[in-house]
């Protein structure tokens, strides 16, 4: 099909001078990019004036919908009014001020304090920094090691990709902090062999507590981990893991800190993905939804335990960044917490469209090259098997994952692949027709998949 002028220009140069975030550049540029002029609701659109199905919330973020008029209103204001100034030199400005009383509200009750970035990964190194602070504070300068998990993310600045545990973020540049390690990740159909789902959720927690045991607890600082596993393929843990890790965690004098990028602000059907785990972490890093991505924002929770340290023993903490609570990013924060509450989103997505949804996508786990399908809330997966008995994988070679990804964009709907799993989070304002759409777009996109792995004699 040929192009408009518009999107081959468009194209040529953004292949001259953009380099796009995890992205091989030049097999990009071969192909050329999809360039996306506009949005509304859940849908986008692009300069062929093809309409898509944004079943990932532009990146995990667009919580309310596109082209929400109240936050765009907000922002605007706060320009006319104050466009930037500083939280250094002893300053403050009404929109931080009222986006930390909004975020105490709404966050667990140990957190009223926060601080403010530009990011999910600016947010996890402060925390790598606040963390081992508080040890220092407490004569315990020796705890210090950060634990993590295996295709973990926390962002990708160096100190957020050491605490992620992607192999391939670590090996270039040779980018790991010292003091890092990684515990294994709680993927029952990848690594739960023949125990039932209970069984390996306990087993993955004591390997964890294990590890701290073998290095010693005195000198591990903290552990960081999602509750729901977002970029490493939405992996939903056992029921049985996070009591038996938290609990663990606790007794061995370690804090915990709930990378909240992805599942904060609802996206779970709670307010908090550690609310519907049942944790209580010392530390919360936010991002993506707490503004809906409509600006870019990222704040830490510091836990009542942390902040009192801070407050009583501590000195200066040097750290901060120019855009920490930037006014407007501030303003788009409130006016988005407000549709969150005033809507009642967070209830709809947990009682009203999260059940619908999951109800469906749960159901494609009835196809033969589907080996297990899981949502809770709005976030979701499902994985390809060449064995549905077996939990067989394909050859990383046949790119089933990528392959399902170009019918899935062909067919109108915006799904991620992560290796051979499919990942949806879609807005919490999608509505049941736009639900039914999403399924039977991910059913289209599943038989032409199918269809390719047949052809090529890939399924068992």
């Amino acid at each position: 099909m040929s192009l408009s002028k518009q999107t081959l220009a468009l194209q040529h140069t953004d292949a001259q001078h953009h380099l796009h975030p995890f992205t091989n550049s030049r097999e990009l540029n071969d192909r050329g990019v999809r360039v996306i002029s506009s949005a509304k609701g859940v849908y986008l659109t692009d300069t062929e004036g093809n309409q898509l199905l944004d079943g990932m919330s532009g990146l995990w973020c667009v919580s309310v919908g596109h082209g929400r008029q109240e936050i765009i209103d907000a922002v605007s204001r706060q320009l006319s009014e104050l466009t930037f100034y500083n939280t250094f030199f002893n300053t403050s400005h009404p929109p931080v001020i009222e986006l930390s009383r909004k975020l105490a509200a709404v966050t667990p009750a140990q957190f009223n304090h926060f601080f403010y970035t530009g990011s999910g990964s600016e947010s996890n190194d402060t925390i790598f920094r606040l963390a081992r602070y508080f040890w220092e504070l407490q004569g315990k300068p020796e705890k210090r090691i950060m634990v993590g998990r295996t295709n973990g993310y926390h962002g990708s600045t160096v100190a957020a990709a050491s605490l992620g545990g992607f192999g391939g973020m670590h090996a270039q540049g040779g980018m790991l902090i010292p003091d890092v390690v990684h515990a294994p990740q709680p993927f029952w159909w990848a690594n739960g062999g023949d125990m039932i789902p209970e069984a390996f959720g306990l087993h993955v927690a004591q390997q964890t507590l294990d590890m701290i045991d073998e290095i010693g607890a005195d000198k591990v600082a903290a552990m960081i981990a999602e509750p729901i596993q977002g970029a490493g393929g939405v992996i939903i843990p056992p029921s049985t893991y996070w009591p038996a890790l938290s609990a663990g965690l606790k007794a061995r004098d370690i804090l915990l800190i709930s990378d909240e990028v992805i599942c904060g602000f609802g996206r779970t059907g709670e307010w908090f993905g550690c609310e519907l785990m049942g944790t209580e972490p010392d530390f919360m890093t936010m991002a993506k939804g707490i503004t809906s991505g409509y600006v870019p924002m990222g704040a830490v929770a510091v836990s009542d335990r942390i902040a009192q340290v801070l407050l009583e023993r501590g000195d200066e903490f040097a750290h901060g960044f120019t855009y920490s609570g930037h006014p407007a990013a501030c303003a788009a924060a409130i006016a988005n917490l407000e549709i969150l509450e005033s809507e009642q989103m967070v209830t709809r997505v947990r009682d009203d469209i999260g059940p619908y949804l999951q109800q469906k996508w749960q159901a494609l786990a009835e196809h033969p090259m589907v080996g297990e399908a899981v949502m809770a809330g709005l976030i979701g997966a499902f994985q390809f098997t060449s064995n549905k008995a077996k939990r067989s994988s394909f050859p990383a070679e046949a790119r089933i994952g990528m392959i399902a990804r170009e019918h899935s964009f062909n067919n109108g709907l915006v799904m991620r692949a992560v290796g051979d799993r499919m990942v949806i989070a879609p807005p919490f304002s999608l509505t049941h027709t736009e639900a039914d759409e999403l399924i039977a777009k991910t059913q289209k996109v599943i038989e032409l998949t199918y269809a390719h792995a047949r052809n090529l004699g890939l399924i068992d």
